[in-house]
């Protein structure tokens, strides 16, 4: 029994002092330091953890090259305390650089391995001001696309602006981009740190209707990404009737579109209840008949609702514009409402909306 006894008794000695252990756990064992200016050394600091219940202890810390100088805290680290590996990277050699250091600790396993890496550059380039939106390592300098005033059989051309802040090469390309868009990138890959533009072309003979056509695309930040909210950009084409067929005879006699309000601000409304409505008044000022071909909504949250879709000379009609202040969030198009008419001069009429 008494040898029983000394078993259990060594045993659960046994596990306590394995359960008793100090724990290195670093606040990331890699980071990403970015741009580097050419002979400007830089420190990189690790916080380290003792995640354990025994201190835990720092005994050297070994970086892989000359180019770099370690600092660390030598005193224990208590249970649940914090202490600090900091290196200093010369950064005399151009280029792309991964470097490590080697931790050794009294705590399971006795070394770890810390990374840092980035690229030395003669000059650091900051597009924070020039491509101003982050997705990832990809800066781009719109989030949004619009062609806003199309006629058909006309190829209009946008530009967007996109930064490789990533020490890897990146392939600059939208997913999802419907077929009356062609995309190419100039260059087609862009080195770490480099930038350039994604091409859009509008190939408007692919679509069939006036008035507003909207999708999602989805800008790429690595190989293999998949689509979501974080990296969506709303496109949006206004397709405009020809005119071309009106001569300056016939001008003077075509109708002309007013409307009491092109700004609505349902700002003091809506902080009082969910739903409001607004109405405007549409008059044609012309002499033939004015005809509003389409209404449509750039934001799910918006209704409308127009009275008569025929306006002759002198005469007025309403429009009713609704919202829901509980769908604006879920729609990142903006609160417009689009008028297509046959008033060459506002072919395409855009009320604006405040809900906030």
């Amino acid at each position: 029994m008494k040898k029983t006894l000394l078993i259990i008794g060594v045993l659960m000695l046994w596990r306590m002092i394995a359960i008793a252990q100090p724990r290195f756990i670093p606040d990331t064992p890699a980071k990403k330091v970015g741009q580097v200016e050419w002979k400007h050394p830089i420190d990189i600091k690790f916080t380290v953890t003792n995640s354990g219940d025994q201190p835990l202890v720092l005994t050297d810390v070994q970086p892989d090259c000359d180019c770099t100088v370690a600092r660390w805290t030598e005193t224990p680290i208590a249970p649940n305390a914090q202490g600090e590996v900091n290196v200093t990277f010369d950064a005399t050699l151009l280029g792309t650089f991964d470097k490590g250091v080697a931790v050794y600790t009294n705590a399971e396993p006795h070394v770890s391995y810390l990374r840092f890496s980035g690229q030395v550059m003669a000059q650091v380039r900051d597009y924070t001001r020039t491509h101003p939106y982050k997705y990832g390592d990809v800066r781009i300098d719109t989030t949004e696309i619009a062609f806003p005033e199309v006629e058909k059989g006309n190829h209009p051309v946008i530009r967007i602006g996109v930064a490789n802040e990533s020490d890897r090469p990146y392939e600059p390309v939208l997913m999802h981009l419907p077929s009356y868009v062609s995309q190419v990138a100039e260059p087609a890959m862009l080195q770490p740190y480099e930038h350039g533009e994604i091409i859009l072309t509008l190939e408007s003979e692919q679509l069939n209707d006036y008035g507003l056509t909207q999708a999602s695309v989805y800008l790429s930040r690595f190989t293999g990404d998949i689509v979501g909210e974080d990296n969506e950009l709303p496109l949006s084409v206004i397709m405009i009737p020809d005119f071309s067929y009106l001569t300056e005879e016939t001008k003077p006699s075509a109708p002309v579109i007013d409307l009491s309000t092109q700004e609505v601000d349902f700002s003091t409304l809506l902080a009082k209840k969910a739903k409001a409505k607004h109405d405007i008044i549409v008059t044609n000022q012309g002499k033939l008949p004015l005809m509003i071909t389409k209404v449509q909504v750039f934001n799910s949250a918006l209704g409308v609702s127009l009275k008569k879709n025929v306006i002759e000379a002198g005469q007025s009609t309403k429009l009713r514009i609704t919202i829901n202040k509980n769908l604006i969030d879920r729609d990142r198009h903006h609160l417009r409402v689009l008028l297509i008419t046959n008033d060459y001069r506002h072919p395409k009429v855009e009320i604006n909306v405040k809900a906030r």
